[in-house]
Protein backbone atom coordinates (compact mmCIF):
# COMPACT_ATOMS: atom_id res chain seq x y z
CA UNK A 1 0.00 0.00 0.00
CA UNK A 2 1.46 3.40 -0.91
CA UNK A 3 2.32 5.84 1.86
CA UNK A 4 -0.08 8.70 2.54
CA UNK A 5 0.28 11.45 -0.02
CA UNK A 6 1.98 9.21 -2.62
CA UNK A 7 0.43 9.04 -6.10
CA UNK A 8 -0.38 5.59 -7.44
CA UNK A 9 1.55 4.69 -10.58
CA UNK A 10 -0.21 2.60 -13.24
CA UNK A 11 1.40 0.68 -16.06
CA UNK A 12 1.58 2.48 -19.44
CA UNK A 13 -0.69 -0.16 -21.00
CA UNK A 14 -3.40 0.40 -18.39
CA UNK A 15 -3.17 4.17 -18.77
CA UNK A 16 -3.41 3.77 -22.55
CA UNK A 17 -6.51 1.57 -22.15
CA UNK A 18 -8.39 4.17 -20.13
CA UNK A 19 -7.20 7.11 -22.21
CA UNK A 20 -8.26 5.36 -25.40
CA UNK A 21 -11.75 4.72 -24.09
CA UNK A 22 -12.12 8.22 -22.67
CA UNK A 23 -10.95 9.87 -25.88
CA UNK A 24 -13.51 8.01 -27.99
CA UNK A 25 -16.40 8.17 -25.55
CA UNK A 26 -19.93 8.90 -26.64
CA UNK A 27 -22.25 11.22 -24.77
CA UNK A 28 -22.77 9.84 -21.22
CA UNK A 29 -26.11 8.09 -20.68
CA UNK A 30 -27.65 7.94 -17.21
CA UNK A 31 -30.24 5.24 -16.56
CA UNK A 32 -32.33 6.95 -13.93
CA UNK A 33 -35.67 6.60 -12.17
CA UNK A 34 -37.31 9.81 -11.00
CA UNK A 35 -38.14 8.48 -7.50
CA UNK A 36 -34.76 6.82 -6.91
CA UNK A 37 -32.57 8.59 -4.37
CA UNK A 38 -29.53 6.73 -5.72
CA UNK A 39 -30.24 8.12 -9.18
CA UNK A 40 -30.62 11.58 -7.71
CA UNK A 41 -27.14 11.38 -6.17
CA UNK A 42 -25.61 10.80 -9.59
CA UNK A 43 -27.64 13.57 -11.22
CA UNK A 44 -26.31 16.00 -8.62
CA UNK A 45 -22.72 14.79 -9.08
CA UNK A 46 -22.94 15.14 -12.87
CA UNK A 47 -24.34 18.65 -12.48
CA UNK A 48 -21.66 19.68 -10.01
CA UNK A 49 -19.01 18.38 -12.39
CA UNK A 50 -20.74 20.22 -15.26
CA UNK A 51 -20.94 17.00 -17.28
CA UNK A 52 -23.57 16.99 -20.00
CA UNK A 53 -25.49 13.71 -20.23
CA UNK A 54 -28.62 12.09 -21.57
CA UNK A 55 -31.22 10.47 -19.32
CA UNK A 56 -32.76 7.13 -20.15
CA UNK A 57 -35.73 6.73 -17.79
CA UNK A 58 -35.66 3.27 -16.23
CA UNK A 59 -38.52 2.44 -13.90
CA UNK A 60 -38.37 0.21 -10.85
CA UNK A 61 -42.02 -0.65 -11.49
CA UNK A 62 -42.87 -3.45 -13.90
CA UNK A 63 -46.12 -1.74 -14.87
CA UNK A 64 -44.33 0.37 -17.48
CA UNK A 65 -42.40 -0.81 -20.54
CA UNK A 66 -39.05 0.83 -19.78
CA UNK A 67 -38.44 -0.97 -16.48
CA UNK A 68 -35.23 -2.29 -14.97
CA UNK A 69 -36.10 -5.98 -15.28
CA UNK A 70 -35.81 -6.38 -19.04
CA UNK A 71 -33.15 -8.61 -20.66
CA UNK A 72 -31.74 -5.48 -22.32
CA UNK A 73 -31.20 -3.65 -19.05
CA UNK A 74 -29.77 -6.76 -17.43
CA UNK A 75 -26.79 -6.30 -19.75
CA UNK A 76 -26.33 -2.73 -18.52
CA UNK A 77 -26.80 -3.42 -14.81
CA UNK A 78 -26.74 -7.05 -13.66
CA UNK A 79 -28.29 -5.97 -10.34
CA UNK A 80 -31.31 -4.60 -12.26
CA UNK A 81 -31.37 -1.47 -10.17
CA UNK A 82 -30.76 2.20 -10.87
CA UNK A 83 -28.69 4.15 -11.51
CA UNK A 84 -26.33 2.98 -14.21
CA UNK A 85 -24.05 5.29 -16.12
CA UNK A 86 -22.52 4.65 -19.52
CA UNK A 87 -19.43 6.82 -19.75
CA UNK A 88 -15.99 6.64 -21.36
CA UNK A 89 -16.87 3.36 -23.06
CA UNK A 90 -17.79 1.67 -19.78
CA UNK A 91 -20.91 1.00 -17.71
CA UNK A 92 -20.94 1.63 -13.96
CA UNK A 93 -23.90 0.63 -11.81
CA UNK A 94 -23.50 1.88 -8.24
CA UNK A 95 -24.04 5.50 -7.26
CA UNK A 96 -21.05 5.73 -4.90
CA UNK A 97 -18.74 3.99 -7.38
CA UNK A 98 -19.97 6.37 -10.08
CA UNK A 99 -19.28 9.42 -7.92
CA UNK A 100 -15.76 8.23 -7.13
CA UNK A 101 -15.10 7.55 -10.82
CA UNK A 102 -16.25 11.04 -11.75
CA UNK A 103 -14.05 12.48 -9.02
CA UNK A 104 -11.00 10.54 -10.19
CA UNK A 105 -11.43 11.21 -13.90
CA UNK A 106 -12.78 14.75 -13.70
CA UNK A 107 -11.30 16.10 -10.46
CA UNK A 108 -12.49 19.69 -10.79
CA UNK A 109 -14.56 20.90 -9.10
CA UNK A 110 -13.66 18.50 -6.35
CA UNK A 111 -16.22 16.50 -4.37
CA UNK A 112 -13.68 15.21 -1.85
CA UNK A 113 -11.39 17.36 0.35
CA UNK A 114 -7.65 16.90 0.05
CA UNK A 115 -7.11 16.68 3.81
CA UNK A 116 -7.20 12.95 4.59
CA UNK A 117 -9.07 13.23 7.89
CA UNK A 118 -11.72 15.56 6.43
CA UNK A 119 -12.02 13.28 3.41
CA UNK A 120 -12.55 10.33 5.76
CA UNK A 121 -15.31 12.29 7.51
CA UNK A 122 -17.02 12.90 4.15
CA UNK A 123 -16.77 9.23 3.26
CA UNK A 124 -18.06 8.29 6.71
CA UNK A 125 -21.25 10.29 6.13
CA UNK A 126 -21.60 8.91 2.60
CA UNK A 127 -21.42 5.33 3.84
CA UNK A 128 -23.71 5.92 6.82
CA UNK A 129 -26.39 7.11 4.41
CA UNK A 130 -25.72 4.84 1.45
CA UNK A 131 -25.04 1.66 3.43
CA UNK A 132 -26.68 2.20 6.81
CA UNK A 133 -29.94 4.01 6.03
CA UNK A 134 -31.11 4.00 2.41
CA UNK A 135 -30.79 0.26 1.68
CA UNK A 136 -33.07 -0.57 4.61
CA UNK A 137 -35.93 1.50 3.16
CA UNK A 138 -35.50 1.05 -0.58
CA UNK A 139 -38.33 -0.08 -2.83
CA UNK A 140 -37.28 -3.74 -2.98
CA UNK A 141 -37.07 -4.09 0.79
CA UNK A 142 -40.42 -2.36 1.35
CA UNK A 143 -42.11 -4.57 -1.23
CA UNK A 144 -40.76 -7.61 0.59
CA UNK A 145 -41.95 -6.27 3.96
CA UNK A 146 -45.45 -5.80 2.58
CA UNK A 147 -47.80 -2.86 2.26
CA UNK A 148 -49.22 -3.11 5.79
CA UNK A 149 -45.85 -2.77 7.54
CA UNK A 150 -43.72 -0.92 4.98
CA UNK A 151 -44.38 2.63 6.23
CA UNK A 152 -43.63 1.75 9.86
CA UNK A 153 -40.48 -0.10 8.74
CA UNK A 154 -39.20 2.85 6.67
CA UNK A 155 -39.89 5.34 9.43
CA UNK A 156 -38.12 3.20 12.02
CA UNK A 157 -34.90 2.73 10.06
CA UNK A 158 -34.69 6.27 8.74
CA UNK A 159 -35.30 7.69 12.22
CA UNK A 160 -32.77 5.33 13.75
CA UNK A 161 -30.16 6.33 11.16
CA UNK A 162 -30.91 10.04 11.44
CA UNK A 163 -30.46 9.91 15.23
CA UNK A 164 -26.82 8.97 14.77
CA UNK A 165 -26.28 11.10 11.68
CA UNK A 166 -27.58 14.21 13.45
CA UNK A 167 -24.89 13.85 16.13
CA UNK A 168 -22.14 13.35 13.55
CA UNK A 169 -23.26 16.31 11.46
CA UNK A 170 -23.55 18.42 14.60
CA UNK A 171 -19.77 18.09 14.93
CA UNK A 172 -18.74 18.29 11.27
CA UNK A 173 -21.16 20.73 9.65
CA UNK A 174 -20.48 24.29 8.64
CA UNK A 175 -22.58 25.71 5.84
CA UNK A 176 -22.66 22.16 4.44
CA UNK A 177 -22.21 18.66 5.83
CA UNK A 178 -18.46 18.92 6.35
CA UNK A 179 -17.30 22.49 6.67
CA UNK A 180 -18.21 25.06 4.03
CA UNK A 181 -17.52 23.19 0.80
CA UNK A 182 -19.91 20.98 -1.15
CA UNK A 183 -18.89 17.33 -1.02
CA UNK A 184 -20.23 13.86 -1.69
CA UNK A 185 -21.75 13.95 1.78
CA UNK A 186 -24.12 16.73 0.69
CA UNK A 187 -24.94 14.88 -2.52
CA UNK A 188 -26.10 11.91 -0.44
CA UNK A 189 -27.88 13.85 2.29
CA UNK A 190 -30.45 15.68 0.15
CA UNK A 191 -32.00 12.58 -1.49
CA UNK A 192 -32.14 10.80 1.86
CA UNK A 193 -33.99 13.67 3.51
CA UNK A 194 -36.40 13.60 0.57
CA UNK A 195 -36.97 9.91 1.33
CA UNK A 196 -37.67 10.78 4.96
CA UNK A 197 -40.28 13.34 3.91
CA UNK A 198 -41.76 10.84 1.48
CA UNK A 199 -42.26 8.36 4.31
CA UNK A 200 -43.57 11.05 6.69
CA UNK A 201 -40.70 10.82 9.18
CA UNK A 202 -40.85 13.40 11.97
CA UNK A 203 -37.79 15.56 11.30
CA UNK A 204 -38.11 17.84 14.32
CA UNK A 205 -35.49 15.88 16.35
CA UNK A 206 -32.89 16.55 13.63
CA UNK A 207 -32.38 20.34 13.35
CA UNK A 208 -28.93 20.09 11.77
CA UNK A 209 -30.16 17.74 9.05
CA UNK A 210 -33.16 20.00 8.38
CA UNK A 211 -30.97 23.12 8.19
CA UNK A 212 -28.48 21.53 5.81
CA UNK A 213 -31.22 20.16 3.57
CA UNK A 214 -32.87 23.59 3.32
CA UNK A 215 -29.52 25.23 2.51
CA UNK A 216 -28.67 22.68 -0.15
CA UNK A 217 -32.07 22.77 -1.84
CA UNK A 218 -31.55 26.48 -2.49
CA UNK A 219 -28.67 25.65 -4.85
CA UNK A 220 -29.72 25.62 -8.49
CA UNK A 221 -27.25 22.83 -9.25
CA UNK A 222 -29.25 20.61 -6.89
CA UNK A 223 -32.69 22.12 -7.43
CA UNK A 224 -32.57 21.36 -11.16
CA UNK A 225 -31.99 17.65 -10.47
CA UNK A 226 -35.01 17.26 -8.17
CA UNK A 227 -37.15 14.14 -8.77
CA UNK A 228 -40.20 16.28 -9.59
CA UNK A 229 -38.28 17.83 -12.51
CA UNK A 230 -37.37 14.54 -14.17
CA UNK A 231 -38.81 13.53 -17.56
CA UNK A 232 -40.37 10.35 -16.15
CA UNK A 233 -41.96 12.05 -13.14
CA UNK A 234 -45.74 11.48 -13.09
CA UNK A 235 -47.77 14.65 -13.77
CA UNK A 236 -49.33 14.69 -10.30
CA UNK A 237 -45.87 15.06 -8.75
CA UNK A 238 -44.32 17.25 -11.45
CA UNK A 239 -46.83 20.00 -10.61
CA UNK A 240 -45.60 20.27 -7.02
Amino acid sequence: MPAAGKVLQFSPSLVHFFNRNMSTNSHPILYSYWASSCSWRVRIALNLKDISYDIKPTSLLKTVSNHAYTPEYLKVNPMQKVPALKIDGHSLCDSVAIMHYLEQTRPQPTLLPQDLLIRAKVNEIVQLICSGIQPLQNVGVLEHIGKDKSLEWAQHWISRGFSGLEKILGQSAGKYCVGNELTMADICLVPQVHNAKRYKVDLSPYPTIVRLDKELLELEVIKSTHPFKQPDCPPEFAKK
